[in-house]
């Protein structure tokens, strides 16, 4: 049964509150066994002997990791990455795939293109290995032609748009026309867009076809390996735009907008298992999971347009 939000919540606060529990009574247990004269020396000397033995173990931890960063998830463990358009709706959802499944998700996250050195087909090129991928269609498209996935394991998820967004608290320029559009872009001080599909989707081609381009390229920011909407609020850039669902959750900023309809590109993410994951049947209820119509609501409340109810 899929959770709500607020039991969501409540899984959250047990499973904290059942941490501190276990945090007390080993508590307890430390300060009897101290109280426990007659067996003063002995306790001692266990005790160093699991510090020792929790050295040895921790060394062997970090040379294990160190041996294995670069894996595919395990049995019961996969390793995903998803770039910035979906991850709020994935953050959201991701504990509750685990509680549902006992699938441990090892999460990590890139842009779908711009060339930064955490983008996903950067890290894929230089042998980083996961077992889902979540991206831009287009970027999805580029990579499956080299190999890095499963091309029969596609799922287009969600369809994206892109918005502005102004500092928390400033006005809230009205961008509902072309017209108001470029005069907002023409007025602003600062300018800041994606280096990811967004981005250059406005960059290349419609701020040069709108013949406004070289009146704001100067003022102009692309940002690289974080939110557009992120230095927007920290004062950064008067003016953002990315893709809505990375606007959202960004505490300091705030969403003015769609940029206008007749103007607007709607960008599709989609996932797919990739060409070396380790276990491709978990792979794919993750892939069933987030593409299914028990979780569209809340993705939908996330700024996003889920595939499934097109269908």
């Amino acid at each position: 049964m899929l959770l709500n939000r607020h039991q969501l919540t409540q899984m959250v606060l047990q499973q904290t509150e059942s941490k501190f529990s276990s945090g007390r009574q080993c508590l307890m247990s430390f300060q009897l066994a101290g109280l426990l004269k007659r067996l003063l020396l002995l306790s001692l000397c266990l005790l160093l002997c699991s510090c020792f033995s929790a050295l040895e173990h921790a060394s062997s931890e970090e040379n294990n990791v160190a041996q294995t960063s670069n894996l595919a998830g395990s049995r019961n463990s996969l390793r995903v990455i998803t770039s910035g358009g979906f991850a709020a709706a994935y953050n959201v959802l991701e504990p509750v795939f685990e509680k549902q499944t006992g699938i441990d998700l090892q999460t990590f996250y890139g842009s779908s293109s711009g060339g930064a050195a955490d983008s996903i087909p950067v890290r894929l090129s230089k042998g980083e290995k996961f077992d889902v991928l979540i991206m831009s269609k287009s970027s999805m498209n580029k990579i499956t032609e080299r190999g890095y996935v499963k091309p029969e394991s596609r799922v287009d998820l969600v369809r994206s748009m892109i918005g502005m967004a102004v500092k928390e608290g400033a006005p809230l320029p009205d961008i509902s026309t072309s017209e108001n559009f470029v005069q907002v872009l023409e007025n602003a001080k600062s300018i800041a867009y994606s280096a990811s599909s967004s981005g250059r989707y406005l960059s290349t081609k419609l701020w040069p076809e709108m013949a406004v381009w070289r009146k704001i390229e100067t003022k102009s920011k692309r940002i690289l390996s974080e939110r557009v909407a992120t230095v927007v609020a920290r004062g950064e850039a008067e003016i953002g735009f990315q893709q809505i669902s990375e606007i959202l959750p960004i505490k300091g900023a705030v969403l003015v907008a769609p940029i206008p309809q007749d103007l607007q590109k709607v960008t599709t993410f989609s996932i797919a298992i990739t060409s070396q994951a380790v276990n491709a049947k978990d792979a794919k209820s993750l892939i069933e999971f987030l593409s299914s119509v028990d979780v569209a609501d809340i993705i939908s409340e996330l700024g996003l347009s889920p595939v499934v109810l097109e269908l």
